[in-house]
Order: structure tokens, then sequence, then C-alpha cells
């Protein structure tokens, strides 16, 4: 009625969907501790290839496993030089729409409580 909370629909909802499955912790979502990624625990890591590596591999098969909705078509992460980011790059195709590939773009940082 006040237009506080914006409805997302189709493609926006997918795209936030993928971006919190991969923020999420496992054991973090009640009844099923299974869903979300390991991404989180590799902050404190030096960030080398290895590590961006591994993070690929988690994002991409957290995806696969939980979100049916798209086919994955690529995942990039990447550490901008003397910065605390990483830098994730999704790029997906919706499965029953026709619609070009989408990408999610977005920055892990180690949030401030």
């Amino acid at each position: 009625m006040t237009n506080d909370i914006v409805a997302l629909t189709n493609e926006d909802a997918i795209k936030r969907s993928v971006r919190n499955l991969v923020e999420t912790i496992n054991t973090e979502r009640p009844f099923n501790s299974l869903i979300g990624s390991e991404v989180r625990n590799s902050f404190f890591e030096p960030a080398d290839q290895e590590i961006l590596t591994r993070l690929e591999v988690e994002i991409e098969t957290s995806i696969k496993n939980f979100e049916p909705r798209v086919r994955l078509t690529s995942v990039f992460a990447s550490h901008p030089p003397d910065t605390n980011e990483i830098v994730v790059e999704i790029t997906y195709d919706i499965i029953g729409l026709p619609l070009p590939t989408q990408e999610v773009t977005f920055i892990l940082q180690p949030t401030r409580e």
C-alpha cells in the first residue's frame, strides 16, 4: 500500500536468489542446513589464484545444486590489487524464458558487525 517494499519479478528475483545463495553460509537457513556456500570461510585467506579457483568451484556447485531455474554459463572470481575485496561475475541462462544471458556481478567482502 505504501510502496515501501519493491516486489522482484522474474529475472530480478532470480538474480537476487543467485546472489543470496552465494552469500548464505551453510547452516544459516533453518530446516535446510545444506543451502548456501562456503564462500565466506575464505575471506581471511590470502586471495591467490588457488583461493579464487576454489571460490569459483564452490559458487558453481552451490548454484547448480540449489537454483534449478538457471543454467550456469560461467563463474569468474577476481581480486583487485590493494583491496580487501573479491569480485564475482556469474553468467547464466534462465530456463524456460526466452531472455538473453543474464549476468550478476557483485563484491564479496567481510561484513562489519
